[in-house]
């Protein structure tokens, strides 16, 4: 379904940056709580990191860790999903996927929240990077995606969500949630379309 003066594309921009979100073991690892199915996932997003390495453009991940002090701070999304007391600070579960590690120079960030920017230097990264634009990629799609996306939307960037390297629990929530974004927030695309974006920006 569109509707008229809905689904207007927002456009890659000149320089965008990648941001990976949560891919950390504790959502791909099938002994953790919080698992989702990502293993296509973490292959689209391998795409683009080697796309975006090569044309020497930014790269972010973030990651959710508790310590004792987060715990605190992030009382109440801990009561709503008590699963995340998994996420436990210095634990493997919130190492990056090793299928994604980042590479030196590359920031991981911390965060307590659903998006990657509240709460993280996201933010100031991108500026200091002289970002226009954010693709948005990882996990989940109706949670921590969505957030970021209209977070990066209300900071003043172009936002792309490629549909193949983000993923959710549930097959519903994430059509819903990519159907939602494209209509408002930022252009629903394919990593094969980033890539081929990259090259004309390069």
């Amino acid at each position: 379904m569109r509707h008229e003066g809905f689904h207007g594309r927002a456009g890659f921009g000149r320089r965008p940056a990648l941001v990976v979100v949560d891919v950390n073991r504790g959502f791909t690892d099938p002994a953790s709580p919080l698992v989702c199915e990502l293993d296509a996932v973490v292959a689209a997003i391998r795409r683009l990191l080697d796309g975006f390495r090569a044309a020497r453009l930014p790269v972010a991940f973030t990651t959710v860790a508790y310590d004792d002090a987060g715990k605190q701070a992030a009382a109440v999304f801990i009561e709503k999903v008590p699963a995340l007391l998994a996420l436990e600070a210095g634990s493997g579960w919130v190492e990056i996927d090793p299928r994604i590690a980042p590479l030196e120079g590359e920031p991981v960030l911390t965060k307590l929240w659903a998006s990657a920017f509240h709460g993280t230097p996201l933010a100031s990264f991108l500026t200091a990077q002289a970002c226009d634009s954010l693709v948005v990629t990882g996990a989940s799609t109706s949670g921590c995606i969505r957030a970021t996306a209209v977070d990066a939307l209300q900071h003043g960037y172009r936002v792309l969500v490629p549909s193949d390297a983000v993923g959710d629990r549930n097959p519903a929530a994430h059509d819903a949630n990519l159907y939602d974004i494209d209509t408002k927030y930022g252009d629903v695309v394919t990593s094969d379309e980033v890539l081929v974006a990259l090259e004309v920006t390069a």
